[in-house]
């Protein structure tokens, strides 16, 4: 291209007679022509290489209901850059998205408690090697129904005494004598939930202790509808459902502390804060999409984290966990 604009140069300039200008006016054809062509062959080699770069497929993610709202606000992010990748994300709770995880059926596995050694084990068995990334922190959230005017803090041994085994706690009264003489309604998470495994472990001393006599569910909607439907009810989930429908759910201090954004971060609403986590199956790194995503949302967590109620990582870990996925690359 630069050595026919060159040449144009050199006719134009030289002594205009007819001859000379018959010869100007056919070089700048030519040199007109060699220039459609080469942006007509430039222009094809940018589609082809954006269509070389363009990604496909679907990812297929399960598994905790508290660590959901972030991986279907990153998935959502991610599908607007990529729409024709699929990002399904179902909602097992930690412990029935292991299920799925440990024998191949899903890409990456949401988590709100570390792998437990029986999970590992079973990966093994099948040869499902994994990565852990940490993506945020949560505090678990004792709410109380909106016309609650009496239960504004707990302390751990009056959640002991409402949650363990057999508990004689029927009545509010039961808890405090002077609360009223009505029965407890309680709602929380079912037993193949990480909150749940987290809850009774810090709670009880214990994981998986707990009273059966209430109302269970892997999806966090249905306890913040359950409470919120009752006067009487209390029950327990993440820190983000709660701030999401504040206006229907009052929070409860935990030995004097407010589950909050900082109390949460600087670690005084203990012992109830904790990190979140995704699990990744390492095979599926050798798909495109399947890497883009992860990188997207380890890059996008610091925003997205906070947008949907949780607390983020410092910076610093974000950058450590990008490190890690491409070491593991």
């Amino acid at each position: 291209m630069e050595k026919q604009m060159m040449m144009l140069k050199r006719i134009l300039t030289k002594k205009k007679g007819g001859k000379s200008l018959k010869k100007a006016f056919i070089a700048t054809l030519l040199f007109f022509a060699v220039i459609l062509s080469g942006c007509a062959q430039e222009a094809k080699e940018t589609q082809k290489e954006q269509a070389e770069k363009k990604l496909s497929g679907e990812i297929k993610v399960d598994g905790s209901s508290t660590v959901a709202p972030i991986t279907e606000a990153v998935a959502e992010e991610f599908q607007k850059e990529n729409p024709d990748v699929r990002v399904t994300v179902g909602i097992s709770g930690t412990g029935g998205g292991f299920k799925k995880f440990v024998v191949g059926e899903t890409d990456i596995n949401d988590a709100s408690r570390p792998i437990k050694d029986e999970e590992k084990e079973a990966c093994k068995k099948n040869n499902i090697k994994y990565v852990e990334f940490k993506v945020g922190y949560d505090g678990l959230t004792v709410v109380v129904n909106k016309e609650n005017d009496w239960c504004k803090d707990l302390t751990v041994e009056e959640l002991r005494k409402i949650w363990e085994p057999n508990s004689k706690v029927k009545k509010w009264s039961d808890i405090r004598p002077e609360w009223p003489k009505e029965k407890i309604v309680l709602f929380g998470p079912d037993t193949d939930s990480g909150t749940f495994d987290y809850f009774t472990e810090v709670i009880m001393g214990e994981e998986g202790k707990s009273r059966a006599d209430y109302t269970a569910s892997t999806d966090d909607n249905i306890l913040v509808e359950g409470v919120a439907g009752e006067k009487y009810s209390l029950g327990y989930f993440g820190f983000a459902y709660y701030e999401q429908n504040k206006d229907k759910l009052k929070a409860v201090k935990v030995n004097g502390v407010n589950p909050s954004v900082e109390t949460i971060r600087n670690g005084s609403y203990s012992p109830l804060s904790r990190p979140l986590f995704i699990y990744l199956n390492q095979a599926s790194l050798k798909r495109k999409e399947v890497l883009a995503f992860v990188k997207f949302y380890l890059e996008n967590a610091p925003t997205l984290v906070a947008d949907v109620g949780y607390v983020p990582l410092p910076d610093e870990e974000y950058l450590d966990q990008l490190s890690k996925l491409k070491d593991v690359k």
